[in-house]
């Protein structure tokens, strides 16, 4: 967990295998309505172990939801040892996955701990590529999406850059990756470099984000 209102926990900080970030968010008091959602599962059993060394409420459940922001192996590997330990409802954007509970549509608000995230369809990496985007606190789960595009050298399709548009005209101060270290700072500013990288290469004018 770090500095950020909301409460998030990276269970696979230490994990010594392949495995995509593992985030538990919760209420930032343990509240009995708070609802503790695991973002993706990973491949990594001991993410389970973590999640009851961390205080999550008392006479509560310890994961309520967990909501997948794509469906690649390394991101969902431990789908079913999750429902079997904590029996929680499964979100994602597509049903192509066994044991998937509801299904997200763009732009619907979910709560995940004691705050509602915007999902975020954002096509390009996989076709049911997901963000989570909290106004509340600027947090933004960005999955493997690659929302932070440094060169000018590759090409997307029209749909990913209208996503990074989207993303450019909400105030983000913290993105948490499908895998590496968090960005805590001069976030919605690297967006919008991104997305200028995006248009140059693509031969577009940069700067109509706004």
């Amino acid at each position: 967990m770090d500095g950020c209102a909301v409460k998030i926990y990276n269970l696979t900080e230490k994990s010594t295998m392949y495995t995509s970030n593992v985030y538990l968010v919760t209420g930032t008091w343990n509240a009995l309505d708070d609802v503790n959602t695991l973002v993706d599962v990973g491949r990594d059993v001991a993410a389970i172990e973590m999640v009851f060394e961390i205080s999550t409420g008392v006479g509560k459940k310890q994961v309520n939801k967990v909501v997948l922001t794509h469906n690649h192996y390394d991101h969902t590997s431990m789908l079913q040892n999750v429902k079997t330990v904590f029996n929680p409802r499964v979100y994602a954007y597509s049903k192509s996955l066994e044991g998937v509970d509801r299904i997200l549509k763009d732009g619907e608000k979910i709560r995940m701990g004691d705050r509602y995230f915007e999902v975020l369809h954002t096509p390009g990496h996989s076709s049911d590529s997901i963000c989570l985007y909290c106004q509340e606190d600027g947090v933004l789960f960005s999955g493997d999406t690659p929302v932070i595009v440094r060169s000018t050298g590759s090409t997307y399709e029209e749909h990913f850059i209208k996503a990074m548009e989207r993303l450019c005209r909400r105030e983000v101060k913290a993105i948490y990756f499908g895998h590496g270290d968090p960005m805590l700072q001069g976030c919605s500013a690297a967006l919008r470099r991104s997305l200028d990288n995006i248009r140059t290469g693509m031969g577009l004018n940069p700067g109509q984000y706004h």
